[in-house]
């Protein structure tokens, strides 16, 4: 028996050719999106995840160190070391900033961190680690840093000695690592001019590099083997008075303050992605079955069944759906060195990506069905 699926998708083969593509197209952006808000969330754990830290002590009744704004003496640190169940303990400070090389700036999320502590980069890609006192820094690759680039931060001038990978802020900045006293002067001490203007309305002495020196925004905790992660925090939070989230609490934090409104955007665009390449589809399909309805009324006199009918009309919309799929496929591959944004693909998604396609293409071709099913065999000897 003649396949019409066949025949029309042969004589058809531009159009057809042409609809996947663009359905192709819009697969893509759909992969893209699952895969950038993987990236997010990727982005979002990648500080917390390589600190080495099991619990962040920030000031009370704040989100810190990465999802808000926390301030600290840098000697709580003390008080904290001796504190039962505590192995280890480092001040940290982080912050985003706009850095000059050259002619043009980036903005980054500085880092200061204790030399051979908690809270520095996990891994140098190339260069080395930092080992002068000051004014030497550790970029992340997305920055587009490279090894010996001279980088403006304020009134000071940092060398970039070694890059890292995949250290960024939840919001996507590029990480640019320093030494924890680089790390308070950047962001404590005041230009010459806010010195000047501060003596002159308060006739006061300026202490600001004093105040630098005991400031900080978190104090990372290593709990010694054996302990409760969960009861060490609870007894922080009770006794010193502090905010202490567990890793499980920062996740939940980035995820739920950070991600949720733009996770929210991305299930809206992948929404209206979805109807928009089932109506393509649907158009194409319907199309085809309206122009060969008298040769589907044939094969229906001489005997073809209505599930014969539909099994062709839905292997003209499968075929459009796996063209485009593989489409897709190449193409959400070729664009993610030149994204902005971190997009994290894995095998799930194309699984998913590939179902719902399917699942789209399947749903669009159901107006073609009923109407091919509705035509009578006598319309195939009809005027």
């Amino acid at each position: 028996m003649i396949n019409l699926a066949v025949r029309d998708i042969r004589y058809s083969w531009w159009r057809y050719s042409l609809t996947g593509m663009v359905l192709g197209l819009l697969i893509a952006a759909t992969i893209t999106l699952c895969g950038i808000y993987r990236g997010m969330i990727a982005d979002a754990l990648s500080l917390p995840s390589t600190s080495g830290a099991d619990i962040w002590v920030v000031q009370k009744d704040t989100l810190g160190p990465y999802a808000e704004g926390s301030s600290l003496y840098a000697d709580e640190y003390r008080g904290l070391a001796g504190f039962p169940g505590v192995a280890d303990v480092a001040n940290l400070i982080n912050f985003s900033r706009q850095v000059q090389v050259g002619t043009s700036d980036v903005r980054v999320m500085i880092t200061g961190y204790e030399d051979g502590k908690m809270g520095q980069p996990p891994t140098i890609i190339a260069g080395r680690p930092i080992i002068q006192s000051k004014y030497e820094a550790i970029a992340d690759k997305k920055s587009g840093f490279s090894v010996g680039d001279k980088i403006k931060i304020r009134d000071y001038e940092y060398t970039v000695v070694g890059l890292t990978e995949r250290m960024v802020s939840p919001s996507g900045d590029p990480a640019l690592f320093v030494r924890l006293k680089d790390a308070q002067e950047l962001q404590l001490k005041k230009d010459t001019t806010s010195v000047y203007n501060d003596r002159k309305r308060k006739n006061a002495s300026d202490d600001t590099n004093q105040f630098a020196k005991y400031k900080t925004n978190a104090v990372l905790v290593k709990v010694a083997p054996g302990w409760d992660i969960n009861q060490v925090a609870d007894n922080i939070k009770q006794w010193k008075h502090f905010e202490a989230y567990t890793y499980a609490d920062m996740e939940h934090l980035l995820l739920s303050k950070i991600i949720n409104k733009a996770a929210k955007q991305i299930a809206f665009f992948l929404v209206i992605l979805e109807i928009v390449s089932a109506a393509i589809v649907a158009l194409l399909i319907y199309t085809m079955t309206m122009s060969k309805l008298k040769e589907i009324a044939v094969l229906k006199l001489i005997g073809a069944s209505n599930s014969l009918i539909t099994l062709m009309i839905l292997q003209e919309a499968w075929g459009i759906g796996i063209i485009g799929y593989l489409i897709a496929s190449v193409v959400s591959d070729l664009w993610v060195p030149i994204f902005p944004r971190y997009i994290a693909y894995s095998t799930d998604i194309r699984v998913f990506t590939f179902a719902l396609t399917m699942g789209i293409c399947t749903l669009a071709s159901l107006i073609s069905i009923r109407a091919a099913i509705k035509i009578e065999p006598a319309a195939a000897i009809g005027g």
